[in-house]
């Protein structure tokens, strides 16, 4: 194995494109998993093994939600789980390109963690409602399966419009030019929708009434999003065939 520093220069030469991703995403979460796949070369790790490792604290934090008693302690280490688990999966893509050892089979378990993430979390936050919430009105446990609705249909929609977008770029004459550079603003614009800043609501869980708020907040916001990215996918699939 080459030193952690070799690697931490390889791993900063074969990131992928900032573009529509989130200020977070580009200044939190790649570089903490560049540092955690660097690591992870070093003691001789598989992408797949880093995606597991993601699962492990991400399903725990998710877990502790569901079966804990809400408290500020409980929040900190929610948010803690919640937070190197998505590090860890930024890693796992690095450390595939760095090693060229990732395939169909480690993005098939990334996408899949991904999606048992989503449905769980938001499980998880209805279950905590039911049990510790006392909450106002029971209208409230619909907040979070409209939430795992918005998520669940903007992850699939989003792969989707991915996988189509290559099976036309394929079929179509390579186009001319280069791509558009990343746009600050827009990753400033796309914060709200970056599952990092989604997870620093569990830091609210010691103070119920505050969580409710800002995870209601997060819901209405993440809805508006959808239909957003809902409208431009569907504008650049019909523009590809068109081409």
């Amino acid at each position: 194995m080459g030193s952690t520093g070799t690697a931490l220069r390889e791993l900063r030469g074969a990131q992928k494109s900032s573009k529509g991703v989130s200020l977070y995403s580009r200044y939190v979460n790649r570089p903490a998993g560049r540092l955690l796949a660097a690591g992870a070369y070093r003691t001789g790790l598989t992408p797949n093994q880093v995606t597991l490792i993601s699962a492990a604290f991400t399903f725990t934090a998710i877990a502790a939600v569901a079966l804990l008693e809400p408290s500020w302690w409980l929040g900190a280490a929610v948010y803690g789980g919640l937070a190197i688990g998505f590090a860890f999966d930024s890693a796992d893509g690095q450390l595939a390109r760095l090693t060229g050892r990732g395939g169909p089979d480690g993005e098939w378990l990334d996408h899949v963690v991904d999606c048992a993430k989503m449905i769980l979390v938001h499980s998880a936050v209805l279950i905590s409602f039911h049990r510790f919430d006392g909450l106002p009105g029971e209208g409230w446990l619909l907040l979070p399966l409209g939430f795992l609705f918005v998520a669940v249909l903007t992850f699939c929609a989003g792969l989707l419009r991915e996988q189509l977008g290559k099976a036309a770029a394929r079929a179509a004459p390579a186009a001319d030019g280069a791509a558009a550079p990343a746009s600050r603003v827009r990753a400033v614009a796309l914060l709200p929708a970056d599952y990092g800043v989604f997870c620093l609501v569990f830091l609210l869980v010691g103070a119920p009434g505050a969580f409710r708020a800002g995870y209601a907040v997060l819901a209405a916001v993440h809805a508006l999003f959808l239909v957003a990215f809902l409208v431009k996918w569907f504008r650049e699939l019909k523009a590809l065939r068109a081409g």
